[in-house]
């Protein structure tokens, strides 16, 4: 098993390597392989010596790594976070990667120094450097934040604590912590070439060291050293807050008002002339102060040193307030706040304060009717549209007037519609000249759409503050493009009466048609993407569709196309006996075929002239650098469509997949994307950035949720229960003797061979809590010794005695094989069992016969082969017998039961071994959701990592597991 390692070097770089990998190339290949493909390129390969235990002490050992500089290293560190491997892409099969605990604790080292940035608890400073001075970003740990750097210090596992006698963590954090910064500022142009200049240019800029004479930097050094131990004097209960106050009537009289301040509970405020007028204690907000007035003053003395202009009011003996000019009311806004509130102190503004500024607001128009395309002359994102720029302040769009007077007026700071705002009238001149020069120009859709998101800009510096949009081009970005349209009328050849919100479905999808653009049809699964994708084909049958899917659901399609658009030549084109000649193809309304078999036949499929390509389940294509993605993205056709219920799963990057097959080129290269989405999104929780996102994405992609009322509105109840079950004294016996051996043997054991140990353990628990034989595997009899075994028959009984059908779940084939025998002879009856090895065309059959009136009542199905790509809605009853502890895989099982046709309520059964681990974790499953999201998703791996106690109180017996 190969599982990776991770290392700070003292070059500043991250470091991977693994045991057993062998050379650092094969490490390469296997990360280009995973989540962190994006990154492979950036990596160095080289050789670290590193102190490794060797007979019970560290020894230095020389090991191929794989390194990445600090900017592709938080990519790395922010792809494995939460996770206990990286799943890895081959050509036919999926590999994982098991992550050691050093990479792990680096990632959430990661993901403290971007809670830094977040929370703006970050300091600039200048850093001796091997190359000279240079421009560092440092952390600023609040109080608070101590105890937990203590205790992740405390955790570090001994490898990246024994790193050379170096603090190797706290260069880590810092260097993370920089690097976090400068992936959100950007680099910064300026034009003048002071020591300031450069140590604010190398802040940003990709050269941290100053090319600034060496005593001007000395200097700077030591005045940042003061602001340093300034910030870190501010008080972390109460603070000096300083607050604004605009103008009254006509005076340009602006009055800063001192004050004190909670920092936990800003609103709470007391003035400075209430402090001046107390004794030499008091109470501020419950908290008793001692001679508040000399710490208000040392405070104000503090926020001199950063703010020089508070000099004047600190020449009063007892200052309160400070009455500044129009100008430098400005001032203060652009320079003083934000320079005091990174020291901490608090800033209150004016609510009306806009400081926007200057800029461009852009509106398009397409012609026609909104809702309806009139000509398939616009083709795709090249199709034009009249636009007009115009000049906005602040949220508002400045009429000829309002340009006149603001050109006339001369100060920084104006009154517009009762709100006060910044006028730059350098950028004012600017952006009056760009906007006549651009007069009775046209756009593309595509230009249009990517100003609309952020994604690309005008040529000139200046922001687009809005986009305003008519016609069906205004459809189109509304993100509301499905109920806006007119819903077009069932296709004649079409056997079913589509619901609401699949007519408009489709109608969506007819619409990108006519535009020559493609979209993803998201909707959750059992919402019938299936059915609406037929009606378009039958809405426009002008020429072939392919469908790619896993293979798992080609005879569902094959099935479903026969029901809802018999009219429709359907053509499979998958085994040995598939043509090898185009014409076949090309006459046929739909080709169907599978991933593997579009990769192997690319250059067949690609010489068809396809009117559509169509991705079932396309989260098939979400690692966008694996041969079958290549090969489908290579297949020419007028519209592309992606049909997912998951579009993301995991990264970003998998939307982007996704969205490059059906519109190639909307979201750019994926490093940009990386840069402008995914890294502020998933690494700092960048709102904007999201918002950008939807904005650019929200035309093309489609979703429906079926808890949504204004969806189904008929569809029935799932009813969820979990089942306790005992042990028999058979049972228990076993469990016990399971968890003796493994205690005994883990003691002795670490890494690699202690996981091995804990993951083969959970597997005979499991297998014992379902029954003695499927652990012992003697083929002994099989009733009369398992309680879970008893209460399923016991609920199989009343379901039969009903006439209703189920489900019944399992995630182990070989036990799945005992319940059919037992079953069978039980009741009497034809069991049904799905597995991975079922022939595609017995599958096929089974499901056939169980959704007959007539069929066999009881389909037993191994979760990873039943558990996706199925309509078994002849089930109202879904059993777990035993759990994959991965609440949506379990959902995905359930729903193969609960989706369109249902006409029953569903009633869903969890089976669960009361007094085992199995109850201990459904509890940790229920209690800590986020722990179920972030870990348990990941498959049972996690629980590899407790420690022995914690193992013990998760796995021991308990008294009540026992039946009487």
């Amino acid at each position: 098993m190969v599982v990776v390692h991770a290392i700070w070097s003292a070059g500043n770089r991250l470091a991977l390597w693994s045991e057993n990998a062998g050379p650092a190339e094969a490490l390469m290949e296997l990360l280009a392989a995973s989540a962190v493909n994006g990154l492979a390129h950036k990596a160095t390969l080289s050789e670290l010596e590193l102190l490794l235990p060797e007979d019970g002490r560290l020894e230095p050992v020389a090991v191929p790594v794989v390194s990445f500089d600090v900017d592709a290293a938080l990519g790395v560190l922010d792809a494995v976070r939460g996770k206990l491997s990286l799943e890895c892409e081959g050509d036919t099969a999926v590999v994982h990667l098991p992550l050691g605990d050093s990479v792990r604790f680096l990632a959430e080292l990661a993901a403290v120094a971007a809670d830094f940035v977040r929370r703006r608890r970050v300091l600039p400073a200048l850093a001796e450097e091997p190359g000279g001075l240079a421009a560092r970003w440092i952390p600023a740990p609040a109080a608070t934040d101590r105890d937990r750097l203590r205790a992740l210090a405390k955790a570090a596992p001994p490898v990246l604590r024994a790193e050379g006698g170096r603090d190797a963590l706290a260069e880590a954090l810092t260097a993370l912590t920089d690097g976090v910064v400068r992936g959100v500022l950007g680099p910064i142009t300026l034009g003048r070439d002071g020591p300031a200049d450069a140590w604010l240019a190398a802040l940003t800029g990709p050269d941290a060291v100053v090319a600034a004479p060496g005593p001007a930097l000395a200097e700077l050094r030591e005045a940042l050293e003061v602001w340093h131990g300034s910030a870190a004097e501010a008080s972390e209960e109460v603070r000096v807050c300083f607050r604004l106050g605009e103008p009254d009537g006509d005076t340009d009289a602006w009055r800063l008002e001192f004050l004190v301040q909670d920092v936990a509970e800003p609103s709470l405020v007391v003035g400075a002339a209430e402090i001046w007028r107390s004794a030499t204690a008091m109470t501020l907000f419950d908290r008793h102060v001692e001679r508040p007035r000399e710490a208000l003053l040392a405070e104000l003395g503090r926020a001199s040193r950063l703010w020089p202009e508070l000099d004047d009011a600190l020449r009063c003996a007892q200052p309160v307030d400070l009455v500044l000019d129009t100008v430098a009311a400005h001032r203060f806004l652009r320079s003083g706040a934000p320079l005091l509130a990174q020291a901490g102190f608090g800033v209150l503004l004016p609510a009306s304060w806009q400081p926007g500024g200057v800029g461009l607001r852009l509106s398009g128009s397409s012609p026609g009717t909104p809702g309806v395309v009139q000509t398939r002359s616009a083709v795709g994102f090249d199709a034009l549209v009249d636009y007009r720029w115009e000049v906005a302040l602040g949220e508002h769009v400045l009429t000829g007037a309002e340009l006149e007077e603001l050109a006339r007026a001369k100060a920084p700071l104006v009154r517009l519609r009762g709100q006060w705002v910044e006028v730059d009238h350098l950028r004012l001149r600017k952006a009056l000249a760009f906007v006549t020069r651009r007069a009775g120009e046209t756009l593309s859709v595509a230009d249009l759409l990517r100003i609309s998101a952020g994604v690309q800009q005008p040529p000139v510096d200046l922001p687009v503050v809005g986009v305003d949009t008519t016609g069906w081009v205004g459809d189109l970005l509304s993100g509301q493009l499905d109920r806006r349209l007119e819903p077009l009328a069932e296709p004649a050849g079409l056997t079913a009466t589509l619901r609401p919100y699949q007519r408009r479905g489709l109608s969506w999808l007819a619409f990108l048609d006519g535009l020559c653009l493609g979209g993803v049809l998201a909707d959750d699964m059992g919402l019938g993407k299936t059915v609406q994708t037929l009606a378009l084909l039958l809405h426009d049958r002008s020429g072939p569709t392919l469908l790619v899917c896993p293979m798992s659901v080609v005879g569902n399609w094959q099935r479903e196309a026969a029901r809802f658009a018999p009219g429709l030549s359907v053509r499979v084109h998958h085994g040995a006996e598939r043509s090898r000649d185009r014409q076949p193809l090309d006459d046929a309304d739909l080709v169907i075929t599978t991933y593997a078999v579009a990769t192997r036949d690319a250059g067949l499929l690609s010489r068809i002239n396809w009117r559509r390509v169509v991705l079932d389940e396309a989260q098939n294509i979400k690692n966008s650098a694996t041969r079958q993605s290549i090969a489908v993205r290579g297949l020419p056709a007028r519209q592309r469509i992606a049909l997912t219920g998951t579009p993301v799963e995991n990264r970003l990057a998998e939307l982007w997949s996704i969205v490059d097959f059906v519109n190639p080129g909307l979201l750019g290269p994926l490093s940009a994307f990386r840069e402008r989405f995914a890294v502020p999104i998933e690494r700092h929780g960048d709102e904007e950035a999201a918002r950008r996102l939807r904005t650019i994405t929200q035309p093309f992609l489609l979703r429906r949720v079926k808890t949504d009322p204004a969806i189904i509105g008929d569809l029935p109840d799932k009813i969820e229960m979990k089942v306790l079950c005992n042990l028999t004294a058979e049972q228990a016996s076993l469990y016990q003797a399971v968890v003796d051996d493994m205690l005994t043997k883990i003691e002795n054991s670490e890494g690699i061979e202690r996981r091995g140990l804990v993951l083969a353990t959970m597997t005979k628990l499991k297998q014992v809590c379902n029954h003695p034989a499927h652990l012992l595997k003697d083929g002994t009899r099989v009733s009369g010794r398992s309680g879970k075994l008893a209460r399923l028959e016991e609920i199989l009984e009343e379901v039969l005695a009903e006439g209703d059908k189920a489900l019944c779940f399992t995630q182990f084939a070989e036990f799945g094989g005992m319940l059919e025998r037992h079953l069978t002879n039980r009741f009497g009856r034809e069991v049904l069992y799905l597995h991975g090895g079922t022939p595609k065309r017995r599958r096929d059959a089974m499901v056939a016969a169980f959704e007959a009136p007539d069929g066999p009542p009881i389909f037993l199905l191994s979760l990873k082969a039943g558990g996706t790509g199925l309509n078994l809605t002849a089930a109202n009853h879904v059993i777990h017998v035993d759990r994959w502890w991965n609440p949506a895989v379990e959902d995905q099982a359930t729903d193969r039961a609960f989706r369109i046709g249902q006409r029953k309520n569903v009633q869903v059964r969890k089976f669960v071994s009361v007094g085992t681990l199995e109850e201990r974790i459904d509890e940790m499953i229920e209690q800590k959701k986020a722990l179920s999201r972030m870990t348990v998703g990941a498959g049972e791996n996690w629980l590899t990592e407790l420690s022995v106690d914690e193992l013990r109180e998760v796995i021991a017996l308990s008294p009540d597991a026992i039946s009487e």
